[in-house]
């Protein structure tokens, strides 16, 4: 039921909603009119996270794999502007760790932390590199002798001083903790999100159950009425004995779901189901079936296929109901609906059994939305760097592009990257009907144009293999 042109949806809805509001890794900065021993504790915290970068390069495995240059902690080093220059300078002047870099890598390489760091990455564990670089910092840096040694020969070195670095490394850590706590609550709310989908699934499925009900007790109460007419005593009961709607009532996977959530929408919403049954009863659909005295399942179902699609979903109090409940289920109505009529296929081919469709196709479905969000976050400064270098800046600029299209861009990408057996044409036009669905009108040749020009370069550099 929920396939991945509906996880990659809400992927983006998720996405877009937690990196808007991203808290931005930076670094610590030196004081407008800092003292000798805060000039001191700034240039030996930016060599220390120089060194960093320096022994994530240097650490390597069979195949090329450098682990701890792909982390993100790294990532993030490496493009920063204060960072950048540190490297432009050393460039030209000796780096004061240079002489022991191969020395401590090795160090890191047999640590307990680098040891435990390979094994969840393996297991392929979200977040595994939040923390590492923290541990490598206080567990083998920062007790190594040679380190140490080298800093006790710097020019105004003092105890103090050392510190105060120590804090400023700290202090980055957990600035850097908390650019990434979104990870988890991301793949939280995804969850919710798909699990509202299925909610959605399922009322709509149900729909025609309580609105049936409140007519047959419409009818009810008319035979008792004081003053009742022929029609009264005996009504036309075609409508309340609907094979569709008895199908669906006893439909045990249906009845659970709806039990166990304790789902009414009558209850709920009185006043917009009493307005849904009128519109239903004054309708043209309504009258011809009525008057048809044909009855067969194929009759029965094609009437409620009408009614979903050409009245409830046009049902102005239905959709304020549907958006006072989720703020997505409108945008979910169109893809939800499509499941719902198969169902309703399904019961009217008398496989009942087979009616409900399962949340997902198979289990590479139910992994696809968590391993793409952890793509994306993993690896979206890579993203944007490819963003900015395939933006035409005579015609924008890339910090004003708009937000939804960078993330539309980057989970393409992410996609590409990381599900070789997705055809790359197949992600690429899966990602534009959804930038000119859900971005502004010109952002399916946006996100075409930027994605069409990164995988050009890409493939000639011989990055993206994909063809």
């Amino acid at each position: 039921m929920i396939n991945r042109i509906l996880i990659r949806i809400k992927v983006i809805q998720i996405l877009y909603s937690f990196l808007l509001v991203e808290k931005q890794f930076s670094l610590v900065t030196l004081p407008e009119t800092p003292t000798k021993e805060k000039r001191f504790a700034y240039s030996l915290y930016l060599d220390t996270l120089v060194l960093m970068l320096k022994v994530a390069e240097s650490i390597g495995r069979r195949g090329g794999d450098k682990p701890l240059e792909e982390t993100r902690f790294i990532k993030r080093l490496k493009s920063d502007d204060t960072i950048k220059s540190q490297l432009a300078r050393y460039r030209m002047a000796p780096f004061p760790f240079e002489g022991i870099v191969e020395s401590i890598a090795d160090k890191v390489k047999e640590s307990a932390v680098y040891k435990n760091y390979l094994k969840d990455r393996k297991e392929n564990k979200f977040g595994v590199d939040s923390t590492v670089w923290n541990d490598i910092y206080n567990l083998v840096i920062s007790r190594d002798a040679e380190v140490n040694q080298i800093i006790s020969r710097r020019e105004n070195f003092t105890l103090k001083a050392v510190d105060r670095t120590v804090e400023f490394l700290n202090e980055t850590f957990t600035n850097f903790m908390a650019s990434q706590d979104g990870g988890s609550e991301a793949i939280s709310a995804l969850h919710q999100s798909l699990d509202k989908a299925r909610e959605l699934y399922f009322r709509l499925l149900w729909l025609p159950v309580e609105l049936t009900d409140m007519q047959e007790r419409r009818l009810d109460d008319r035979r008792h009425k004081l003053l009742v007419t022929q029609e009264d005593l005996n009504p036309n009961l075609k409508f309340v004995d609907n094979s569709l709607v008895k199908a669906i009532r006893e439909c045990e996977a249906i009845r659970n779901f709806i039990e166990k959530e304790k789902i009414s929408w009558e209850r709920e919403d009185r006043v917009m189901m009493d307005n849904l049954l009128k519109s239903i009863i004054d309708s043209d659909i309504y009258r011809s079936y009525m008057d048809n005295p044909v009855e067969t399942p194929k009759e029965d179902c094609e009437l409620w296929r009408n009614i979903i699609r050409r009245i409830v979903f046009n049902n102005e109090h239905f959709l304020e109901t549907l958006e006072d409940k989720s703020v997505f289920w409108n945008d979910d109505l169109d893809t939800i609906g499509t499941f719902v009529l198969k169902s309703f296929r399904k019961f009217e081919e008398g496989a009942s059994a087979d009616a409900v469709l399962d949340k997902y196709k198979d289990e590479e479905d139910a992994r696809f939305g968590d391993e793409l969000v952890k793509a994306v976050l993993k690896n979206k400064d890579t993203y944007r760097g490819y963003i900015d270098e395939a933006v035409d800046r005579s015609l924008w600029e890339s910090e004003r592009l708009a937000f939804m299209d960078v993330v539309i861009i980057e989970t393409a990408l992410a996609e590409m990257f990381n599900f070789p057996k997705i055809p790359l044409n197949v992600t690429l036009n899966e990602y534009i009907e959804i930038a000119k669905t859900y971005s502004s009108a010109k952002s399916g040749g946006f996100v075409n144009g930027i994605l069409g020009k990164i995988i050009s370069h890409l493939q000639k550099e011989g990055v993206l293999l994909k063809k």
